[in-house]
């Protein structure tokens, strides 16, 4: 079935369209940057294996860092509400790659979304150069050279 579109509502139509991919690529970028995160906070875990008693600079917040002795590799993890547990340095890379894991499968049906909105625009599009030849006897598939006549 082919819809009729009128010029105001294509206008509308694709500027909700262009609003919905835009909200959607700030959500993947929010995303990558998380998992970038992520994995620079699970490789810092690894520079920690076997440094009890070196000294790191431990951040303190906002690019500022403070001198500090590492006197166990014992970690304490917020896992959400303000829950803290001690966990090791194995055990909280294993906690940051299924929250990674988390991460990139909100990022796939993101993605997903953004493919699903290109086809619906594609469609709608279709339609309306369908719409537009309707006058003419082109075979389909074919090139329509034809003009719209007024």
């Amino acid at each position: 079935m082919v819809e009729e579109f009128n010029e105001q509502e294509l206008i509308y139509r694709f500027s909700i369209f262009e609003r919905q991919i835009q909200e959607l690529q700030q959500q993947i970028e929010s995303i990558d940057k998380g998992i970038v995160e992520l994995n620079t906070l699970a490789f810092g875990l690894d520079d920690l294996v076997g440094k009890t008693n070196a000294e790191i600079y431990a951040p303190l917040g906002r690019g500022i860092f403070v001198k500090a002795k590492l006197i166990s590799e014992e970690l304490n993890v917020d896992i959400g509400n303000g829950n803290i547990i001690k966990k090791n340095i194995p055990d909280t890379k294993k906690l940051i790659e299924e929250q990674r894991d988390k991460l990139q499968q909100v990022k796939d049906e993101l993605e997903k979304s953004l493919e699903e909105i290109g086809a619906e625009m594609t469609n709608m599009m279709n339609a309306v150069q369908g719409h537009s030849h309707e006058h003419c006897h082109c075979a389909e598939g074919d090139e329509c050279n034809c003009e719209k006549e007024d």
